[in-house]
């Protein structure tokens, strides 16, 4: 579903979500998926100009700083607009919940330019919980929950790419909000 020149839900995320993280978690920074821009964004895209598109939003995301993403962006505006217009429109509504991304070095880039790790938890999580109508209290809750984790870990082969190099910068970047 669209909203006048707003990209469909998915791209969005829960409505809402990023406020109430960042109500109870004041100190959060809230960065949308760089892997769903780009995947929303291209499904805009004739497939003769995919290539192409893709490639000039790269820039955009993989800028050094976050001018530097700006200047791409106006660069990608001018240069796609005219047949794809509600790209460069979707980034910029969204670029506050994008520039975070800019913030951080390389290294943590890497581990956080996508949630699929995430959304697949949930994923799972959501299956699990559908599977029981009720819970008789909140601990068999927490149980059920605690067990679907235990079960999930066990598919958790392949790390991050280069976690150890992100896991050090978190821990300079976050001192004193990182667990040692």
């Amino acid at each position: 579903m669209c909203r006048g020149n707003l990209p469909p839900a998915h791209f969005l995320g829960l409505t809402g979500f990023p406020e109430a993280i960042e109500t109870v978690f004041p100190q959060t920074q809230v960065q949308l998926c760089i892997v769903h821009l780009v995947k929303n964004s291209l499904s805009y895209v004739s497939y003769k100009d995919r290539k192409a598109v893709a490639a000039d939003l790269k820039t955009i995301y993989q800028a050094a700083t976050e001018v530097e993403a700006e200047q791409a962006l106006i660069a990608f505006a001018l240069r796609w607009d005219k047949q794809y217009p509600t790209i460069s429109k979707s980034w910029l509504n969204h670029w506050s919940r994008i520039i975070p991304f800019f913030t951080f070095p390389a290294d943590i880039r890497k581990a956080i330019y996508t949630t699929n790790a995430i959304e697949s938890l949930n994923m799972t999580l959501r299956k699990v919980l559908r599977n029981h109508r009720a819970f008789p209290t909140d601990e068999s809750a927490l149980k059920v929950i605690y067990l679907a984790i235990h079960n999930i870990s066990k598919k958790w082969t392949m790390p991050i790419r280069d976690w150890k190099a992100a896991l050090n910068c978190f821990a300079i970047e976050f001192e004193g909000r990182f667990p040692m």
